[in-house]
């Protein structure tokens, strides 16, 4: 790993760069692909699937057979695992569960708001190196709280042509309603356009890599929503000599082992603490069976030396970590002050894969700097917020006068006579009952 020593403001920027390709290196391909599957439909998608997975497909759709093989297959202590993250899952996200707000904002005029589900949702699962059966969890369970009617979810085949079993478990029992057997750009173009195949969705959750992730910006400009652009992953532990050096350099090889474009980063306020975890970095590197992976991102990665917490949490909130682990001695500190972070992880017994698995919180999480402005996923992501209002005749009295001269200050006098006929009226109708 790449170590450095109080460095200065000025070079935050450029210390704190992700290792991952601009929007233009990346762009005329996903543009492509998407002009071919909004023409030509399964057709299209059925050919990217074999030029990138190796496969091809008649149907893409998977079979009632395909899940009762998968739910057959799946270990019992597995499903009790599965079960318990559910579980913790739905508890955490069931509590996010918001009555209707209502106010009387002058005598008359009722205002309230009330959520409502988006219908029809799309949700994007890695497959590849890692099949992410956990963000399964993390997607369909609170799309299943917050009454999405439609949940279609998209995952890369291998080789043979599956999904793995693991992922159609999960899906199947947190209530997804379709599963297709497509990856990539494609699968988000599918999923934005429709096929014969693929609905077509109101908004697309998951996360991917930088190819999906463009794929996922591009969809927005076809009027489709997304939870946010979630990139490759990454870690920022925070760290001072209260630290345990082998849980630091667990939790950032944990990240590591996703992929080869995955950053983490070690902010330190002790020297020596820098050193520990380095050697510590060395010696479980070497008993991952994902080395080869987690040895490429560590060339990415950073320890970083500061004086000060103070120091430490202004670098952080520059750089807005995806995962955000404190183990120092004032976590208050941190936790009561940091900006922009995706999830934060608090004390030496609190592994961001706790959060990965089975804590509860999401781990669908904004990348690449984006915590800055995009929460992660929540319940309120399946969901949209609708306002309602009820003016009785009293209160368009109240606010009418008000109306009638801003609306004619801006120039719409159709905006002042929507209110006039209506105080007229009322008027004329006080005077009849004299």
């Amino acid at each position: 790993m790449n170590k450095i020593y109080n460095p200065t403001p000025d070079t935050w920027t450029s210390i704190l760069e992700r290792p991952t390709k601009t929007v233009n290196d990346i762009e005329q391909t996903v543009k492509e692909i998407f002009t071919a599957v909004q023409k030509d439909g399964d057709v299209a998608v059925a050919k990217y699937t074999t030029q990138f997975d190796g496969v091809y497909f008649e149907n893409s759709e998977v079979t009632a057979v395909e899940i009762e093989t998968a739910v057959a297959s799946i270990p019992n202590d597995l499903k009790e695992a599965i079960a318990l993250a559910k579980a913790n899952i739905e508890a955490f996200h069931q509590a996010q569960k918001t009555s209707r707000v209502s106010v009387e904002t002058a005598p008359g005029v009722q205002c309230w708001q009330e959520k409502r589900p988006i219908q029809k949702v799309g949700l994007y699962i890695p497959g590849g190196t890692a099949p992410l059966f956990s963000t399964v969890l993390m997607l369909a369970v609170p799309a299943k709280i917050a009454g999405c009617n439609e949940i279609v979810l998209c995952s890369p085949p291998d080789k043979n042509g599956n999904i793995n079993p693991a992922i159609l478990y999960a899906a199947n029992l947190c209530g997804v309603t379709k599963i297709i057997k497509v990856g990539g750009i494609q699968a988000i173009a599918g999923m934005t356009f429709g096929t014969k195949v693929i609905p077509k969705v109101y908004k697309i959750f998951g996360p991917g890599n930088q190819y999906v992730t463009v794929a996922k910006q591009l969809a927005t400009q076809f009027g489709v929503a997304i939870d946010m652009p979630a990139g490759p992953s990454e870690l920022l532990v925070v760290a001072d000599d209260t630290a345990v050096p082998a849980f630091v350099a667990s939790d950032l090889l944990s990240q590591a082992e996703h992929g080869i474009d995955s950053q983490v980063i070690l902010v330190a306020t002790s020297k020596v603490l820098i050193d520990a975890v380095e050697k510590e970095i060395e010696l479980q590197l070497e008993q991952l069976p994902r080395k080869a992976i987690a040895e490429k991102a560590i060339a990415n990665s950073k320890l970083i030396y500061v004086e000060n917490d103070k120091i430490a949490l202004e670098l952080i909130d520059e750089y807005g970590p995806e995962h955000f682990i404190v183990c120092v001695k004032d976590e208050d500190f941190y936790v009561n002050n940091i900006g922009n972070a995706g999830s934060v992880f608090i004390g030496n017994y609190t592994p961001e894969s706790a959060g990965d698995y089975a804590s509860g919180t999401n781990h669908t999480l904004p990348t690449n700097g984006y915590a800055k402005n995009y929460s992660g996923v929540n319940l309120d992501s399946f969901m949209k917020s609708m306002t309602f209002q009820k003016i009785s005749a009293t209160g368009i009295q109240n606010i009418g006068t008000a109306i009638e001269l801003m609306a004619e200050a801006e120039g719409l006098q159709a905006h002042k006579n929507a209110v006039t006929l209506r105080l007229a009226e009322i008027e004329q109708r006080s005077k009849n009952i004299e």
